[in-house]
């Protein structure tokens, strides 16, 4: 493909649309983070406390389980897709503002209540959104599209995450949040002037087609949960390791505005950029080698948090070591979820991109769960160390995912 030809494809319509989507799936995931995890160390909540609180995340595994009724049922206003969509926003938006007027330390089973809302509406809203990408995006397009997605939510994770910590500088928590309610509201605006998906894609006729057609034809693939345990493990490393940056930064020595200015704001650029440049490089790299390279780049970059504790503090250190790290996690995450959405039939999109996502959500909600007390126990140098040898095996996998067949055509992934 030419370079006019690429320039034409990121700057068309479609692709602006991705990134418009990929806003609002971004903004409502670090409320219930890193973002959250910073006020609750503010209150002097426990690590270990800090830590389980990501099991409130557990919609976004278990998320499949009611994907087939918005893939067999439509709103009674907009196109299929874009109802869900809009219904989930307005969700999202009163739910962040009940959380702003709660508080960790005096109000934690409401802080609960409030988040598991977002999660659970955030959860139901990357349903859709996952399933109107993969149906308004040709095969060709995935990695640019899912590269824009994500450029999208990463700026909306700035948004929720930088700039969240940098008024939590200046203002009460509670008043943040309610200006993050704020800022998650034009993901309204930009799903109503979204293009609509195609309606020439058929649409299961009852809800048990809904619910076990989707099932057949995934488990029917030959080697189905040899892709299913990679893509369970592909992140493992990189999401453990995510889970405990912000109360890692934080322990050794900076503050929320270093975390707002470096960590969140610099690395998320880096990220962004790392998401370009690999879904640009994959109309030119096929999906085998983007998979390897990104994935050893993400392993290898995990490891260099282990190198932080015995660096000075300072600027340059904090720097280096973010900017790699999430330059390789963008480029990995790019080349992932490309994979992930060649790997659905149009027909069932909703409820396999919810099952192939949820899969990928387990290790930042279950595996990560522990991670506060890993880090305790193990001291930040072991225990990034740790998150790095774990991503060994989803690499090991690659060899044979390689030679499993796509839905939409005979070749093998190359």
């Amino acid at each position: 493909m030419s370079v006019f030809n690429t320039v034409k494809n990121v700057f068309s319509f479609r692709m602006l649309s991705m990134v418009l989507i990929g806003y609002s799936a971004g903004l409502p995931l670090l409320l219930i983070g890193s973002t959250l995890q910073a006020w609750m160390v503010d209150k002097g909540i426990d690590l270990v406390a800090i830590g389980m609180f990501s099991l409130l995340g557990m919609p976004y595994v278990v998320k499949f389980l009611w994907a087939p009724l918005l893939d067999r049922y439509k709103l009674p206003f907009l196109s299929r897709r874009k109802g869900w969509m809009v219904l989930f926003q307005v969700l999202i938006v009163f739910s962040i503002l009940g959380l702003s007027f709660t508080n960790p330390k005096t109000d934690l089973f409401l802080v609960c209540t409030w988040a598991f809302l977002i999660a659970l509406f955030s959860a139901s809203q990357d349903i859709v959104l996952d399933a109107y990408r993969r149906e308004i995006l040709q095969n060709e397009e995935l990695g640019l599209g899912s590269s824009l997605f994500i450029t999208g939510y990463r700026l909306a994770m700035l948004v929720s995450g930088a700039l969240a910590l940098y008024l939590a500088d200046q203002i009460e928590w509670g008043r943040v949040y309610g200006w993050l309610a704020l800022f998650m509201a034009p993901s309204i605006l930009f799903t109503l002037i979204a293009p609509s998906e195609s309606q020439n894609i058929v649409v299961p006729a009852d809800l048990k087609t809904a619910v076990l057609g989707p099932l057949r034809d995934f488990f029917s693939r030959k080697g189905a949960f040899v892709i299913l345990l990679f893509i369970l493990l592909y992140k493992v490393g990189d999401s453990m390791a995510s889970n405990m940056t912000t109360p890692f930064i934080l322990n050794i020595g900076y503050s929320k505005t270093d975390i707002a200015a470096v960590a969140k704001t610099f690395g998320m650029l880096a990220t962004i950029l790392g998401g370009i440049i690999g879904g640009t490089l994959m109309y030119k790299i096929p999906m085998r080698p983007s998979l390897v390279f990104f994935g050893i780049l993400q392993a290898i970059s995990t490891l260099g948090f282990s190198l932080l504790p015995s660096l000075p503090v300072g600027f340059y250190s904090l720097a280096f070591i973010i900017a790699f790290e999430n330059l390789a996690s963008g480029m990995g995450t790019a080349a992932y979820s490309a994979y992930m959405a060649s790997l659905s039939n149009k027909q069932f999109s909703g409820t396999q991109l919810a099952l192939l996502t949820a899969l990928m959500g387990v290790p930042r909600v279950i595996i990560s769960g522990p991670t506060g007390l890993m880090a305790k126990s193990l001291g930040w140098e072991v225990f990034f160390l740790v998150c790095t040898l774990v991503a060994i095996p989803g690499l090991l996998l690659l060899k044979w995912v390689f030679h499993l067949e796509r839905p939409d055509h005979n070749t093998t992934v190359q």
